[in-house]
């Protein structure tokens, strides 16, 4: 994939989720560093494309990101249903991860923005040890509240001064999503992530699914078991809606294209019918 070349998206349930492999991603963010091109990168699972379905706002976030990685493999099936064969997982802790061993390699400067008080400070004392050179310019726990517009300022102004060329954000979603977009303006990082619970993954404070449950797309059930009273309501909704929502849309997409002839223009008209856009 070239550089500055626009990355080929699978539009599911109406969220652009980008086709995409970690090598693409990883190039990617190294390019818009290299460019200084301000972004921002939705890592995007079944909880934000149901989420979107009910939220124009976050939809409109998803279609406007540099990047709208398939974080889980139900993701990656419906991309590869829809005809991006090559798409892979691009799993946020795995992502910061990759990202985080060359920016110790390159010196690229990390900040962390988010968790609950302590977790960043936590996140930055098992990466540096783990990834030595790497440079954490800051870290910042903000409240759970809304902040103030003034206390907002000073985020802003704290995060500039730490001259960070990439910003891991990692306040959940739908908030990370709105934060990112909302500061694309104001942060003059190159890049900004939202990975969620990839913070306390990485510092160690919750654990992950075994590889065996997210190869499957049971990642859910894997963190529903762990936290059922806080995610049983989330959980409940957001599984069936989407296993709903994508078979209605794969049924449309084996309707149009039995419709579309095969002749001198078909072949167009059923990949565009295949990839959902």
């Amino acid at each position: 994939m070239a550089s500055g070349e626009p990355l080929p998206r699978a539009r599911i349930m109406g969220v652009n989720v980008s086709a995409i492999t970690m090598t693409d991603a990883v190039r990617t963010v190294e390019d818009w560093i290299g460019r200084r091109a301000r972004n921002y990168v939705c890592i995007t699972g079944v909880h934000g494309v149901i989420e979107s379905q009910s939220d124009p706002k976050l939809m409109a976030i998803h279609e406007r990101a540099g990047m709208a990685t398939p974080d889980g493999m139900p993701l990656v099936w419906m991309a590869r249903k829809l005809g991006h064969g090559h798409t892979e997982r691009v799993y946020g802790p795995d992502l910061m991860l990759r990202l985080t061993a060359l920016s110790a390699e390159r010196g690229y400067r990390q900040y962390y923005f988010g968790g609950a008080p302590g977790l960043a400070e936590r996140l930055r004392e098992r990466l540096t040890a783990r990834f030595p050179g790497l440079v954490v310019a800051g870290t910042f726990s903000p409240p759970f509240r809304p902040s103030s517009a003034q206390e907002d300022e000073e985020i802003v102004r704290m995060i500039n001064a730490a001259r960070p060329d990439i910003v891991w954000v990692g306040l959940s979603t739908p908030k990370q999503e709105y934060w990112m977009a909302s500061h694309l303006d104001r942060i003059e990082a190159p890049v900004m992530i939202g990975v969620g619970a990839a913070f306390d993954f990485l510092a160690g404070t919750k654990r992950q699914a075994p590889a065996w449950m997210q190869k499957r797309g049971l990642e859910w059930l894997f963190r529903l078991l762990s936290e059922p009273r806080r995610l049983w309501r989330r959980y409940g909704k957001i599984v069936p809606q989407f296993m709903l929502g994508a078979s209605l849309q794969l049924l449309r997409q084996k309707a149009e294209l039995a419709r579309v002839p095969f002749g001198r223009n078909a072949r167009t008209e059923r990949i565009r019918a295949k990839s959902g856009g």
